[in-house]
């Protein structure tokens, strides 16, 4: 049963991310060094959030410090990868095989969110997932039994979630639209603080919570890139 829940869980989390970069990006090869480099600049905030937190010895303990640290040093690195992305366009026009890279920067945005997204839902799952083969089954004597699952269903959420926020970030910095920077940055650290209810195992409030502003940041995102009603419904009917 843990092998089962194991993979579960793991499809569950990994599922969707691993299609897309199949579909959208793993036949370009400027995508896929675009999507590690935002990896490693998330990794890079990840190390900054941990040195802050064990910097500031007093608040050590308190676990809402160190998130909303970890949300605004994030947010911090994805301006970066912002600028970074947006230095080098001249460069990467090229190498790579769109005619005018100017003229599609939401798929650089959409990469690096991608990239921010599973080395985040990595760092926050591997761990949980290398328990749950066992030899122990969570849940058993103490606990919940759906940690797991629900685990995996937040990871999920906060890949598509990075995924999205960056959609909106850089063509927001682009437009200098201060709005959707605020809202990027005010999602991020709602859903990251909504977490903090899992700890009083109120799943289902924290879940719903994040899979509501998913849907909302994902039609932002869909509006930002020029998406409308119309070219909804012939993605949906295939035309």
């Amino acid at each position: 049963m843990t092998v089962v829940e194991f993979f579960g869980c793991s499809f569950l989390a990994f599922g969707p991310p691993v299609a897309m970069f199949a579909l959208t990006i793993a036949h370009d090869p400027i995508r896929i060094i675009i999507l590690i480099a935002a990896s490693f600049f998330w990794l890079v905030s990840l190390l900054l959030s941990s040195t802050v937190w064990f910097a500031v010895f007093p608040l050590r303990d308190k676990l809402v410090f160190g998130l909303i640290c970890s949300v605004f040093i994030q947010e911090g690195f994805r301006y970066l990868m912002y600028k970074l992305l947006r230095k080098t366009e001249r460069g990467l026009q090229e190498v790579t095989e769109i005619a005018r890279i100017s003229d599609y920067k939401h798929i650089l945005s959409y990469v690096s969110g991608l990239g921010f997204g599973i080395i985040s839902g990595a760092f926050s799952l591997v761990n949980i997932l290398a328990d749950s083969v066992g030899p122990a089954t969570v849940g058993l004597k103490a606990g919940s039994s759906v940690f797991i699952l629900i685990s995996a269903a937040q990871s999920l959420c906060m890949i598509l979630l990075h995924t999205f926020w960056s959609v909106i970030f850089f063509s927001a910095c682009d437009v200098k639209n201060y709005y959707h920077i605020g809202y990027v940055v005010t999602s991020h650290l709602f859903v990251s603080c909504m977490t903090l209810l899992n700890g009083q195992e109120l799943f289902a409030v924290s879940l719903t919570a994040s899979y509501i502003v998913m849907l909302v940041t994902s039609v932002i995102s869909f509006r930002v890139v020029g998406g409308n009603f119309a070219s909804f419904k012939k993605f949906v009917t295939c035309k």
